[in-house]
């Protein structure tokens, strides 16, 4: 994703948005809130900067139907785990979609599940956690929709040589106990694919987790 200046609604974005008592969205601008629920994506390897979500030539930032994109930019993996960590903490965040790289050369590729490993694989990351952890995000309709786009997709349990394993792990053993816990999924884009192409997989993707989140539920009165 693009490293933008200070100034640019990127930087600014990694700055969790202001929340009510209730953990729900303030919006300066309008009276309600916005119940749309919000999607973070996050490139989180630090020389991805090739390829990002800007709607047009403006800059606008895109989002999916009915869900908010919020954008964070890669960091250290155990500080990126405690800022992803902290954004699902709030009540409009329903997901996470990690966005990575593959040594695939012809297809997008789906992570299905994460090992416990610390970041250089040494030992378990969680002394007393599963062996494994599945993804919560919605992967039989991510790969519809991407292959619907005209992308070849295929989901995979097998880890790759980077932070990606570890930090969906950490994202997954540190959601609710509930049936309805955010969906939290690892998307890895071909090495060599054009910086429009890998946008257009993460755009599909996040729309076809998008259309599976509910609104909101209207904040009760103080």
């Amino acid at each position: 994703m693009t490293n933008k200046p200070v100034t640019d609604t990127y930087a600014a974005s990694v700055t969790l948005p202001s929340h009510d008592r209730q953990g729900y969205l303030i919006s300066s601008s309008e009276t309600r809130p916005d119940r749309r629920p919000s999607i973070v994506i996050c490139a989180y390897e630090p020389g991805d900067v090739d390829w990002d979500l800007a709607e047009d030539l403006s800059g606008a930032l895109w989002s999916p139907e009915g869900a908010r994109t919020v954008p964070v930019s890669a960091d250290t993996p155990s500080t990126l785990a405690e800022t992803l960590s902290e954004h699902l903490r709030a009540a409009d965040c329903r997901a996470v979609l990690l966005v990575g790289r593959t040594q695939r050369p012809d297809r997008f590729r789906i992570q299905l599940r994460a090992e416990n490993r610390t970041e250089d694989g040494a030992s378990r990351l969680v002394p007393t956690g599963p062996v494994t952890a599945r993804t919560t995000a919605p992967v039989a309709d991510i790969v519809q929709a991407m292959r619907e786009a005209g992308l070849s997709v295929d989901s995979s349990s097998e880890e790759e040589d980077d932070a990606g394993g570890f930090l969906l792990y950490s994202l997954l053993t540190n959601l609710p106990d509930e049936l309805d816990a955010p969906a939290v999924g690892l998307l890895r884009a071909p090495t060599n694919l054009a910086p429009a192409a890998v946008a257009k997989g993460v755009k599909a993707a996040a729309a076809a987790i998008a259309r599976n989140l509910s609104p909101l539920p209207r904040p009760r009165l103080a």
